[in-house]
């Protein structure tokens, strides 16, 4: 075990705690805040050894308290269903496991799911294989946030709660059923791009067969504020055979011609498919759309008050293959919400393997 944590340093070494404050009762609530600057790399610099072989630098202390990281964190959580485990590049993530089997991995970087797994152990979502685990870089891959700007804009692309480690505030187990509850306050980092204070708050539920999220969103300045977001799912897919339903009669805005100034048209087609490099815009989406994996699933994608859909396939312009292994199908708001002081914005997704 000490040998495998020589492979990471503790998020202390970067400036984030994500046990300070926090409990794990249904009425807790986490007066943690996540990192005052940008996420410092979770491997120190690599150097060489001298021999041609290049390996981490890290001193002995940083790998126990990497182990003493995750074996308190587990302990302070102490619910069924739940644990906690050192994940890619040493970064924590929480394992949910729901009584039949299924499981949902989270990493607390970004508060990104990486993995739904059925109880056979087929993955429903995808990360892509040239993913970066080193805590400055967003995860690419499984569900990861934009928020508060969806694409591009006036701060940074997708804004910045996909690139911060977020803090935990809640876990529960109803019935066999593991969820836990994510938050991530406004800090220096956040209000050198974006001059608000926040709270965003974001619950992940596993049952069988079936994974729900929430998000909510609460002004806690006192000033009114707008923002767009996204969830910008990633699905495990054979692309080529991929079909979507419920969008027919939809406004598009197709970006592939001109990402800057799309083109706008109506949905024509009962099943959209992925011929080739797809991005558009559906306004005013329906509550749920059907997603035909083309490996055998039909998942359902329902939702509250996320108002639009995004369907993305990059084609060619990813490297190599993976665009054939993967779409995303992702829930967004792309009119900006405006919340005054005190204000909150809650959205609902469900995606279900019928």
């Amino acid at each position: 075990m000490l040998m495998e944590a020589l492979h990471a340093v503790p998020y202390s070494c970067c400036g984030f705690n994500p046990l300070r404050g926090v409990s794990f009762s249904a009425s807790s609530s986490s007066s943690a805040r996540p990192l005052a600057a940008p996420p410092s790399p979770l491997f120190s610099p690599l150097t060489n050894s001298g021999r041609g072989r290049r390996r981490r630098s890290i001193s002995m202390d940083s790998a126990r308290a990497s182990i003493g990281l995750l074996e308190t964190l587990q302990s302070q959580i102490n619910t069924e269903g739940v644990k906690v485990e050192e994940g890619k590049g040493g970064l924590p993530k929480l394992v949910l496991t729901e009584s039949s089997g299924s499981q949902a991995e989270i990493y607390v970087f970004g508060a990104c799911v990486t993995s739904w797994r059925l109880s056979s152990g087929k993955d429903l979502l995808f990360v892509r294989p040239d993913a970066l685990f080193n805590g400055q870089k967003p995860i690419s891959g499984g569900i990861p946030h934009c928020f508060p700007q969806f694409g591009p804009g006036p701060i940074q692309q997708h804004g910045f709660a996909r690139n911060l480690p977020w803090s935990i505030s809640n876990c529960e187990n109803d019935r066999g059923s593991p969820s836990v509850v994510f938050e991530l306050k406004d800090n220096k980092y956040t209000q050198d791009m974006w001059n608000y204070t926040f709270l965003a708050t974001y619950k992940v539920s596993l049952e069988k067969n079936k994974l729900s999220t929430t998000l909510v969103v609460t002004n806690t300045d006192d000033k009114l504020f707008t923002f767009t977001t996204a969830l910008h799912t990633y699905f495990s897919a054979l692309a080529a055979e991929v079909g979507v339903k419920g969008l027919k009669g939809c406004k598009t805005l197709d970006k592939v011609p001109d990402p800057v100034n799309p083109i706008p048209g109506v949905e024509e087609r009962e099943e959209v498919n992925f011929p080739g490099f797809v991005d558009c815009v559906y306004l005013d989406a329906p509550q749920e759309l059907l997603l035909k994996n083309g490996l055998g699933d039909a998942i359902s994608i329902t939702n509250k008050n996320w108002s639009d859909a995004v369907l993305w396939n990059p084609h060619t312009n990813a490297p190599g293959n993976i665009h054939k292994d993967f779409v995303c199908v992702e829930n967004a708001k792309i009119n900006p919400v405006s919340l005054q002081p005190g204000e909150k914005w809650v959205a609902e997704q469900v995606l279900k393997v019928s």
